[in-house]
């Protein structure tokens, strides 16, 4: 049957702002059809361009590219017209190319990218152009009556598109479609100008049109029902069959016959899978191979020196094996065709180093290579480590080299600037990626784009788990109570309906976290590039697989956070070294078995040490207890949910322990040549390179066939496995071993392959991790500092690194505006000071205002001086009582306990900043002081004194003000306002607690809290109490947690009952609740009376009638009050009556005590 109809406009859903289509169906659907062809045109971007080329081709159909553009006269201001522009040869994939990203690059409306008719000019071959329908130039001047103005656009559409211009109809269903279709065919007809039919596709299937519109509303932000939203689509948008559009344009065949006219003309081959480097500078006489060679043999001979000692009698021996893995490396490369991307990784790794910015010692496979190694691109020495060059780059599956590099954060966008610079602003990009609507964002859209309340959206996302690849079929699965909500309630069926068919469609784009591409030209002779409207944030329009397809080469530039922290730690401790005339610290030149490293390891004390701080890792470390560095590499490897669930953690530690026979790799099936790659993890294959040694060592396979082989294990497929498993066993017996022996042994080699790591990376992460925990070992206080300062603004990471710094014995001085920097800092005698930057309030700006005016003029003197000297613009009055609060200015406060200190320069902080300002205009005018060059110099007066009777802050308001300005209690714990009474109330401290099946009784603050949910849904929580003597563990299960859910806060003080066990993970003790009490509840309780005591000769006039009215507040409670009444010859006690029973809360005994004096308040127990 000859074919009838092309669909030549269809948006995907990668248009972003409409279009349900996605790719991989679209091309199953179009040959299930029996089209020969389909055309994208989404609306001004090539997204989808590459994936739907690729899914086309796959189902033997032909791929017609375009786009839809925006039209806006050469002023700027006028309406928008469409126009499709379809692909017909090279010249029209560049020119489109180029449009589509000058359209983002300069002619974005309101962020809405759009081009002029006058570039179109000179940039229309190999165009064809489609007239946009009645929303397009032509189409609007004929809906609007304007003829002539139609037929002029007409003429110069078809001279700028000679027999390439095609007036576009549609049959739709939407407005003015029939009224524009009859004028368009009278105009075509009278200039000869071939007409088109198009189905302006939106969605495949014709029920889907319901979810396109949410998913239009979606991104608008309106609400379906919304009275003043566009309708733009129709029911009709959908993939219409060829005889569905034959019978609709039945009178017009030629509309139909020119669609297929159109696709038979737009025949482009895309270049997919070819690689164009960049060039890199090469020194004039030299080929890029030699300087390659050069280049890599001269840091091999640095590397060696550094490593091995030149002059051992066996030097020349290990210098030839060096010598001999680079010349193989590098004859692959070169066959290849790859030094000049090594070249390029070297040379902005090394302008790195010059530039002080710290860089990972290697990631991924790439630190398998020796060459990298010589080039200085990793720091891992790939032969001790026995990590192989196949792994990375194979002879025998010919793909790019890909280096994963990670940057000290604070660094990496430098390095990426430089990229820019040496090789072009037009050849540098970064990769776009695609947001997605994932489970539980589309629920919320959905509800809300459909009316439906907020509760009930808010409900139904949280019944998703929270998992990363959670999908709404897997919740459905996974949570019993979400499938009953859904059965029982309509609207959230409704909801969960229309979620389906949006979940996982594009919603936006965004920026590659540190994917890089290098053009040899411009980017967009590769791929078009997509910006902000302000022109920034330039990324390619193809995401990092297509951009690789489309033949550029990705760099992955990541930020490490840990590389920062290890810098600011090394230069920290460099600076107290080379104060002491001691040589700086090379982190890199650490011995890699210090023992007191491996035991803070072994010790699980691996809070902030890069890979080894989760609680599960935590536990794992103290299993396995590592004590050298293969053991490191290992528990990278292993803490991971394969390893961990297949029983071969456990078999590993048994191993190594001495629990479990050592065998290469089984007890039954293992062979001696085995040994060597099988040492170092105690017979257990652990990593992908073990799988190829095995591969290569029995099986007679070259390294570069064994990493074929462990792909195809990783994928499984049955007829490739068996074709490998037949090679295997045949190489095994050409080599001499038993055939059932090679058999059991691919056997053992196919289950773990599904669980191997890949060893290149687990040791460059080892490396780091090492770093990490010898700094811990030997510097932790610098180690800390800096571990605090890389996480400054999360109060949760501050609060847990705090907590640890005082687990391990650092003494950690408050905030100080004399001798603190932004981020924490060490003094002197080792100490932790706390960072300036971490009061909430106070950011960099008013910090280095700080700074600046102590360097130029000393430490501050007082308060006023202070203020005298910070500018008052940057350094606000919230600021200043921040500072005040937190205690950052106590060393420049009154003399007194911390308590008056603070309360004085609360006091007098309104008159310092009132004559910190008088100083300002002062000076500005001209008109220095009379006395002196400041305020403070020339007024003799202005001092502490003025408000030495301020009212001293009390324990809580001191700590209140540091958990409001610091997130945390620095100064003291709010237990101890309590200690007096805790001990009368509850004798026992956590520190005594012991196991048994007694229930014991401990009060405590809750410093920490998990709440979770169990198979049922119920929640319960997991409390952390510290009552300073130590910690404990609370387990409070579902039934006591919903009994007591309203008490249990974060920093409530609480007196609980439970029984006390041994926790295997800690080491410690853990608590299950049984009962618990607020402090006031226990207080209640157990209080017998309330004695207050009053000395006649201290007593103040009316202090019956003060009293009175203090406790009258508190009335219409249980707790009896005693006063007793103190004169020089007697004493009197006197029973207050029934009407004077008061309810004994926090506030009431705190005014006692401040209006007749600390001591003469006591609590009595039963």
């Amino acid at each position: 049957m000859t074919p009838s109809f092309v669909h030549l406009r269809l948006h995907s859903e990668y248009s972003l702002v409409d279009g349900l289509v996605r790719i991989k169906p679209l091309a199953a659907k179009v040959a299930e059809m029996g089209m020969p062809a389909v055309a994208l045109t989404d609306f001004n971007n090539f997204f989808g361009l590459v994936k739907f080329y690729k899914a086309c081709q796959n189902n033997g159909v032909k791929p017609v590219l375009g786009a839809d553009m925006l039209i806006q006269d050469e002023s700027g201001e006028g309406g928008l017209a469409q126009l499709v522009l379809l692909v017909a040869d090279q010249t029209g994939y560049q020119n489109l190319t180029k449009l589509v990203s000058r359209a983002y690059q300069e002619g974005q409306r309101q962020a809405v990218p759009t081009i002029k008719r006058s570039w179109l000019e000179g940039a229309s071959d190999g165009l064809i152009a489609l007239s946009g329908g009645r929303a397009g130039e032509v189409g609007v001047a004929l809906i609007s009556g304007r003829g002539a103005e139609a037929e002029q656009l007409l003429l110069d559409y078809m001279q700028l598109f000679p027999n390439r211009f095609y007036l576009e109809l549609q049959r739709t269903g939407r407005a003015d479609e029939e009224d524009y279709l009859h004028a368009a065919v009278g105009l075509a007809s009278q200039y000869s100008c071939p007409v088109v039919a198009t189905n302006d596709v939106r969605f495949i299937q014709a029920d889907e049109f319901e979810a396109h519109e949410a998913r239009v509303c979606i991104h608008e932000g309106r609400a379906l029902d919304d009275p003043r939203r566009e309708r733009r689509f129709s029911e009709s948008q959908y993939l219409r069959s060829a005889d569905e559009m034959a019978e609709l344009f039945a009178d017009i065949p030629e509309a139909l016959q020119n669609t297929i006219e159109i696709a038979r003309r737009c025949t482009l081959d895309l270049r997919l899978g070819e690689y164009f480097l960049p060039d890199y500078p090469i020194p004039e006489g030299m080929t890029i191979n030699e300087f390659f060679i050069a280049e890599s043999e001269q840091g091999l001979q640095e590397r060696l020196a550094v490593l091995f000692d030149t002059q051992a009698p066996d030097f020349a021996e290990t210098q030839q094996l060096y010598a001999e893995r680079l010349k193989f490396e590098l004859d692959i490369i070169i066959q290849m065709g790859f030094p000049g991307y090594f070249l390029i990784v070297m040379d902005f790794i090394r302008w790195a180093k010059n530039n002080q910015i710290p860089v990972g010692p290697g990631r991924g496979s790439g630190a398998g290579s020796l060459v990298a190694y010589a080039l200085k691109i990793t720091d891992l020495d790939p032969i001790e480590y026995d990590l192989l060059f196949e792994r990375f780059l194979n002879p025998e599956r010919v793909s790019m080299p890909d280096f994963d590099i990670d940057f000290c954060m604070e660094g990496r966008d430098r390095v990426i600037a430089y990229v820019a610079e040496q090789y072009g602003r037009d050849a540098v990009s970064q990769i776009v990626t695609f947001g997605t609507m994932a489970a539980k964002a589309v629920v919320r859209d959905v509800a809300r784009v459909q009316g439906k309340s907020y509760g009930l959206a808010d409900k139904l996302s949280k019944l998703i788990p929270f998992e990363v690849g959670m999908t709404l079929e897997k919740a459905v699965e996974q949570e019993e109570e979400l499938e009953q909500f859904l059965a029982q309630d309509e609207e959230a069926a409704e909801i969960w309906s229309m979620a389906l068919q949006l979940e996982g469609v594009s919603r936006n784009c965004g920026k590659h976290a540190g994917g890089v591409v290098i053009a040899p030209t411009q980017i967009t002779d590769f791929s078009p590039i997509y910006c902000d409207d302000s022109g920034g944030g330039v990324v390619t329009q193809f995401d990092k697989n297509d951009v690789e397809e489309a033949g550029l080469v990705k760099f992955d530039f990541l930020g490490l956070r840990t590389l920062t922290i290890i810098d600011w730690a090394v230069r920290m401790i460099n600076r107290t070294r080379t104060a002491n005339g001691e040589d700086c610290l090379d982190i890199e030149k650490i011995p890699l078995d210090d023992k007191a490293t491996y035991e803070l390891m072994q010790r699980a004390e691996t809070t902030a040490v890069f890979q080894l701080e989760s609680r599960g890792m935590k536990d794992l470390i103290k299993k396995l207890g590592p004590d050298r560095f293969e053991d490191i590499v290992a528990l990278v490897a292993l803490f991971r949910p394969g390893p961990l669930q297949s029983g071969m953690v456990d078999d590993f530690i048994n191993r190594k322990k001495g629990r479990a026979e050592v065998s290469y790799p089984h007890v039954q099936y293992q062979h001696e040549s085995l040994k060597p790659a099988l040492e170092p993890t105690y017979g257990i294959i652990l990593y992908q390179e073990q799988v190829m040694q095995i591969a290569q060592e029995m099986g007679g396979y070259t390294l570069g066939g064994a990493d074929l082989l462990r792909r195809a294990m990783g994928k499984k497929n049955a007829e490739e496995m068996a074709k490998q498993r037949e090679l295997f066993t045949q190489g095994a017996v050409e080599k001499g071993f038993t055939q059932d022996l090679a058999s059991n042994i691919f056997d053992l080699m196919e289950k773990f392959a599904g669980y191997g790591f890949n060893k290149s990376h687990s040791a460059a992460y080892a490396l780091v991790a090492y770093q990490t925990g010898w700094l811990k070992t030997h510097y932790p206080a610098e180690f800390m500092a800096a571990t605090i300062s890389s996480d400054m603004d999360k109060t949760d990471k501050v609060v847990t690194f705090i907590d640890e710094c005082r687990a391990m014995g650092l003494d950690l001085l408050p905030p100080d505006v004399n001798h603190g920097q932004f981020h924490f800092s060490v003094d002197g005698p080792g100490r932790v000071i706390y960072g300036l930057g971490a009061i909430k309030g106070l950011g960099e700006g008013p910090v280095d205002n700080i700074i600046a005016a102590r360097t130029e003029g000393g430490p501050f003197k007082d308060l006023f001086d202070f203020c005298a000297r910070v500018d008052g613009r940057k350094v606000n009055k919230r600021a200043l009582e921040a500072m005040i609060r937190s205690g950052a200015l106590d060393n420049i406060g009154p003399e007194g306990e911390v308590g008056y200190r603070r309360a004085v320069m609360l006091a007098g902080m309104d008159e310092a900043v009132k004559l910190a300002e008088q100083h300002a205009r002062n000076t500005s005018s001209g008109m220095g002081d009379l006395f002196g060059d400041s305020i403070v110099d020339s007024a003799v007066d202005i001092n502490y004194n003025s408000y030495n009777g301020a009212r001293v802050l009390s324990v809580r308001e001191r700590l209140n003000g540091e958990k409001d300005t610091l997130g945390l209690y620095l100064t003291g714990h709010p237990i101890d306002e309590y200690e007096d009474e805790l001990r009368s109330m509850v004798p026992s401290r956590i520190a005594d607690l012991r196991p048994g099946k007694d229930g014991s009784t401990v009060s405590g603050m809750v410093v920490g809290m998990r709440v979770m949910k169990n198979k049922r849904g119920d929640s319960f929580a997991f409390l952390t109490l510290d009552d300073k003597s130590g910690r404990v563990e609370l387990s409070v299960w579902a039934e006591k947690f919903n009994a007591y859910r309203d008490i249990l806060t974060k920093d409530a003080l609480l007196v609980v009952q439970g029984v006390v066990s041994e926790d295997s993970f800690t080491g410690g003790l853990k608590m299950v609740a049984e009962s618990i009490q607020s402090i006031y509840e226990a207080r209640c309780s157990k209080l017998s009376k309330l004695q207050l005591t009053i000395s006649q000769s201290g007593a103040a006039d009316g202090w019956v009638d003060q009293f009175h009215r203090t406790i009258s507040e508190y009335g219409n409670g249980n707790c009896p009050i005693i006063l007793e009444y103190i004169v020089p010859s007697a004493v009197g006690r006197l029973s207050l009556g029934r009407q004077w029973l008061v309810q004994p809360k926090d506030e009431l005994i705190a005014r006692l005590r401040e209006d007749f004096g600390k001591n003469s308040v006591r609590l009595h127990y039963h």
